[in-house]
């Protein structure tokens, strides 16, 4: 039996791997923030601990005894201070990172993020050698870039790295992207850039959380890569917001705004409450619109042949499914 520590598992992802893991008969040490959900964790067979992961004892503890290290934990926000997203994202991982490879484990798997790529412009088909941002959005992006370096530049014989890139999550317990999507729709009208023509591939969680555990099944042939992972079938995001809100049954207004003056609106937004006591979230960030305002797409190639890995729920499914299991307040 293989024995894994699985780090932010209480997330829409990390309990869709939990889940897979033990589906496959692995050993599970799980950690995360929400109490309550690791206590269902438990129930469901994993052995949930509470860890403080900017601390090197805690991270010891954590990877002792264990065969693989799947990293999901993370700073994960539009908007915060970047020493914040630093101490998360970059100097717990290569913490973490560091006591794996101390404690002997076979292999580090980590989450990293599409949103490397994101800018205000259209790309299609892009593949891992595709060049990242000329300009990280914000440093959420910033310092999970910074992170996967790290962890791929740690591939060494015994001790494998790699990393898998997952767009656009959509699971039932999803706390990120649909839910941001709802708060906005029941004002009774939602933006639309560019006319809802950019192409958008959501991801089901429980595809990414498959394409994580491939990651660790074909450990011996990925060492030190890194692989792009979404639903494989771009819809524009007219016809997915469409799609979203059907299923929950809101009906907002579709309005067109123009991109660059809603962006203009929300950098100055942005200082404003940079330079504030607290510097609390705007409304808004160039980069939540720019997500809706410009395709991105992949070339899921080497996943497909690296991993024998390939998206099994259409975007259309996975928003369904989860619109059903929020009707029906599934549990974990």
């Amino acid at each position: 039996m293989r024995r894994a520590l699985v780090t932010g598992a209480t997330g829409g992802l990390g309990l869709a791997l939990v889940r897979a893991l033990l589906d496959q008969d692995y050993d599970v040490r799980a950690t995360g923030r929400d109490q309550a959900v690791g206590a269902r964790l438990a129930v469901a067979g994993a052995r949930f601990v509470t860890a403080d992961l900017t601390d090197a004892a805690s991270a010891a503890a954590l990877v002792a005894d264990r065969d693989v290290v799947f990293h999901a934990a993370a700073l994960s926000s539009v908007w915060g201070a970047p020493a914040a997203f630093a101490a998360i994202n970059v100097e717990a991982t290569e913490r973490l990172l560091s006591a794996a490879r101390r404690a002997g484990c076979g292999a580090f798997v980590f989450v990293s993020t599409p949103s490397v790529y994101a800018e205000a412009r259209d790309r299609l088909r892009l593949t891992e050698t595709s060049p990242f941002a000329r300009r990280f959005a914000n440093a959420y992006v910033a310092t999970k870039a910074a992170a996967e370096r790290l962890v791929l530049a740690a591939n060494a014989p015994g001790f494998v790295t790699t990393a898998i890139r997952p767009r656009a999550l959509v699971g039932p317990d999803d706390k990120v992207l649909l839910p941001r999507l709802l708060r906005v729709a029941r004002s009774g009208r939602f933006p639309l850039f560019r006319g809802g023509k950019a192409l958008i591939e959501l991801t089901d969680v429980g595809d990414a959380a498959q394409a994580l555990v491939a990651a660790d099944v074909h450990r011996a042939e990925i060492g030190g890569r890194v692989f792009n992972v979404s639903g494989g079938e771009p819809m524009s995001v007219r016809e997915t917001l469409e799609a979203v809100f059907a299923a929950l049954g809101v009906a907002p207004r579709l309005i067109r705004v123009p991109f660059a003056l809603a962006a203009g609106a929300c950098a100055v937004a942005e200082v404003i409450c940079a330079r504030l006591p607290d510097g609390p979230e705007p409304a808004a960030t160039v980069y939540s619109l720019t997500t809706l305002a410009f395709s991105q797409t992949f070339d899921l190639a080497a996943a497909r042949q690296a991993l024998a890995w390939a998206p099994r729920v259409s975007p259309l499914e996975a928003i369904e499914s989860t619109a059903a299991a929020w009707g029906r307040h599934a549990p974990v």
